[in-house]
C-alpha cells in the first residue's frame, strides 16, 4: 500500500500552552499556519517523516460555517474535555501515483489549499475515535524539508502511531481498515491518549501526562 501516516493532530487551549512541555523535552519548534475559512491555527514540531501538530480554533465563526462544520473540528475541539477524542490522524500518499484513501471518504475543499489539493475525510467515524483524512497530493512532506528537525532529545524519524480508547469504544470500519493495513494502531486505555514511535540517537520514553495525553518512544536508530 503506497500510503504513510503524515501528521497527528491534538486538540489544544487556544494558543495551544501545551507545547510548553514538549519544548520542555528538548523539541524544537517549527513554524506554525493558520487555516482562513476554517478557523483554526497551529503550532508544530517537524521530524523525518511527519509532524506533529498542536490544534486550536481561533475563529469561531470560521470554524462553525458551511464549509468547516463537516469536518467537526469545532465539535472535536469544543468537547475535547467531555467526551470526544482529541485527535487527528492524517495519511499521505508514497510513490509517484496518489493512490485511493484506505476509506470511504468525503471531499473536504478548504480555502486556504490551492484548487488542486484536497483533504479527503473518512466517512461514518465518531467523534469517539480519532478524526482520519488523506491529503490527495504527492509527497506532502516536501512542504517540511526547511523546518527544524534536530531536536535535542534526539528524536529522529516519526514511525507510528497508536491511538488509546476507553474501554467499550468500537472502532469504525474506517478505523478498523487503517488498524488491518498497518497504518495505524489501537489500543484499550483509562482514557484518551495517543503513543508516538521514533527512530532516536538513544532510547528514551517521555510521557508528557497530564498536560498532554501522549507519550513519545524513541527506539535506537542504527542506520
Amino acid at each position: 500500500m503506497n500510503i504513510a501516516l503524515d501528521h497527528v493532530f491534538v486538540c489544544c487551549a487556544p494558543g495551544a500552552p501545551e507545547a510548553q512541555t514538549l519544548l520542555d523535552i528538548g523539541l524544537v519548534e517549527g513554524t506554525s499556519n493558520i487555516h482562513p475559512g476554517q478557523g483554526t491555527t497551529n503550532r508544530r514540531f517537524f521530524f523525518d517523516g511527519g509532524f506533529l501538530e498542536l490544534l486550536w480554533v481561533s475563529d469561531v465563526d470560521e470554524a462553525q460555517s458551511s464549509l468547516t462544520m463537516p469536518t467537526r473540528l469545532w465539535q472535536r475541539w469544543s468537547t475535547r474535555n467531555h467526551g470526544s477524542c482529541p485527535f487527528g490522524i492524517a495519511f499521505r500518499p508514497t510513490g509517484d501515483h496518489v493512490a485511493l484513501p484506505p476509506f470511504l471518504a468525503w471531499d473536504y475543499r478548504p480555502k486556504y489549499l490551492p484548487r488542486d489539493k484536497h483533504i479527503l475525510f473518512a466517512q461514518q467515524t465518531s467523534l469517539q475515535e480519532p478524526e482520519l483524512f488523506y491529503l490527495n497530493w504527492i509527497d506532502p512532506q516536501k512542504s517540511s524539508v526547511t523546518q527544524p528537525k534536530n531536536h535535542f532529545n534526539g528524536l529522529q524519524r516519526l514511525i507510528s502511531a497508536s491511538v488509546g480508547l476507553p474501554l467499550g469504544i468500537s472502532l469504525s470500519p474506517a478505523s478498523m481498515q487503517v488498524q488491518a493495513a498497518g497504518l495505524l494502531g489501537f489500543h484499550v486505555a483509562s482514557q484518551y491518549e495517543l503513543r508516538l514511535s521514533f527512530t532516536g540517537r538513544k532510547p528514551v520514553t517521555f510521557n508528557l501526562a497530564p498536560v498532554l495525553a501522549m507519550t513519545l518512544t524513541a527506539v535506537l536508530d542504527e542506520a
